[in-house]
């Protein structure tokens, strides 16, 4: 008998689904049951187990005995029952027991079902009474408020997984205090620990959502930061691409910022960063992005195009270089890695201070927040040495084929930003870059004659004039 031929069986399952979701509401599997007499509805029931603390109070137990209780006799020879999934063998038991005229049932439940699915109790013959069966009544309607339910636990048990994962023993955990009251960093911290390259460790991430609908397809900007920062170093650049329409994701690299510190500086590879990036954007299936690089952002980050280059349509470039290792590194880097040797726990806050003199003491503040002790700076001492110098160091291989990459496949847009006073990776380093994009040299190229390495601490005039460069449109994508 169909849906249409059978109205008042449609509204009687409605009645059930609404009782359904008001126990998804309670936080029980979301279950619902109505027992019918007479064409009305005499009782309800939802699921109730965990506040109950009963196992049996599933929704068609309570609303049979609702329905007993109403009649005064455990006997409901002329009723019938709505149940949104399909009963379990208790459930089950109870039906034939209290013998009801019928049972009509929605969606399906391959692993405990008695109604067919696992065995059929209703089809046993030598049991004393039997009762008519119905199967699949609003069967989709009902199955995606249990797929919808459980979609939300899982998500919430990996989330709460993952803000809880233990600390490994050969790593340490900035404690909480330590970024309370930052200035300009309002966002809510997102984490993930399942990764298989992170071994156990917690990466924290930033993930904002548009702070209204762009005018097309948004973009999502990847932020990668680079040594000694971390996300924060894009707080002036986040609400504009926010406001403008776009998502924004920012990680913390491993031994940087939010994310876990390993205790031992010899962690820290190339390859192992990069891995962990490639396997991130992975995870979040990030689409569309304009890749935001600068110094070990840029290092690494210009590798990970040429793995997925369809995930890719933009790059906005600062203060970086490909390590190739067949030319020598700056000599800004040079003066930079033997400070860092020679004073391996300089003051990282006094390091900003210097570069942009128009930084509050609270924001550079900031930047000391993630190492509180030597102990938690391995990142920062291993970054320098990592460095590919030769063509046989570790990552140099990664950033030729990188470069093959960018001259000959890259089919995104290109945006450059320069802050001209930096000693690293000034202009000298990044016109060679440029020339090794593929469309970078007919794209604008913004300079930033105060912008220190860290030109993100100029990064309003940056992110807006990119904003106004990448212009999203449906079925724009890099091949």
């Amino acid at each position: 008998m169909n849906e249409a031929n059978n109205p008042q069986d449609v509204e009687f399952m409605r009645a059930a689904l609404a009782e359904a979701r008001a126990a998804m509401a309670a936080g029980e599997v979301p279950v619902g049951a109505v027992v019918v007499r007479g064409g009305q509805i005499i009782a309800t029931g939802r699921n109730a187990p965990i506040d109950a603390h009963d196992p049996t109070a599933h929704a068609e137990v309570v609303a049979l005995r609702a329905a007993a209780k109403a009649l005064g006799n455990y006997r409901l020879e002329d009723c019938e029952l709505f149940v949104t999934l399909e009963p379990c063998v208790m459930c089950s038991g109870a039906m034939l027991h209290a013998r009801l005229k019928r049972v009509v049932f929605g969606a399906k439940d391959p692993k405990t079902g008695a109604v067919g699915s696992v065995l059929d109790l209703f089809a046993e013959t030598r049991l004393n009474h039997q009762t008519l069966v119905k199967g699949g009544l609003l069967a989709a309607q009902c199955s995606d408020l249990l797929k919808s339910f459980f979609g939300e636990r899982r998500m919430a048990q990996k989330r709460e997984a993952q803000m809880n994962h233990p600390l490994p023993e050969s790593a340490l955990r900035t404690p909480d205090s330590a970024f309370a009251g930052l200035p300009d960093y309002p966002w809510q911290p997102h984490y993930l620990s399942d990764l298989p390259s992170l071994q156990g460790l917690r990466l924290h991430y930033l993930d904002e959502p548009a702070a209204a609908p762009a005018s097309a397809e948004p973009l999502t900007y990847l932020c990668l930061h680079g040594n000694p920062a971390w996300s924060y170093l894009y707080r002036k650049m986040i609400p504009i691409f926010l406001a403008a329409g776009h998502r924004v994701v920012a990680p913390d690299l491993i031994g940087f910022g939010k994310s876990d510190k390993p205790k031992k500086d010899a962690f820290h590879h190339f390859e192992l960063h990069r891995q962990v990036l490639l396997e991130f954007v992975e995870r979040l299936n990030l689409e569309r992005v304009v890749l935001v690089v600068q110094d070990w952002g840029g290092l690494l980050g210009l590798t990970l195009p040429m793995a997925a280059p369809r995930r890719y349509v933009g790059l906005l470039v600062m203060n970086t270089m490909l390590a190739t290792g067949e030319s020598a590194l700056p000599a800004g880097f040079h003066a930079w890695r033997e400070m860092c040797a020679a004073k391996p726990e300089f003051d990282i806050g006094r390091l900003f201070a210097r570069g942009n003199p128009h930084m509050s003491p609270a924001e550079c503040a900031a930047y000391n927040a993630p190492f509180p002790d030597r102990g938690h700076r391995a990142g920062p001492r291993a970054f320098p040495p990592m460095v590919p110098e030769f063509p046989e160091s570790e990552g140099a291989a990664l950033a030729r084929q990188a470069r093959e990459f960018w001259q000959t496949d890259w089919a995104g847009q290109t945006f450059m930003a320069i802050g001209e006073a930096d000693p690293v990776f000034g202009s000298p380093v990044m016109a060679p870059l440029r020339s090794q994009i593929r469309g970078a040299a007919q794209g604008p190229c913004l300079s930033i004659p105060q912008g220190g390495h860290f030109v993100q601490e100029h990064g309003e005039v940056i992110a807006a004039e990119a904003v106004r460069f990448f212009k999203p449109a449906v079925g724009y994508s890099a091949a």
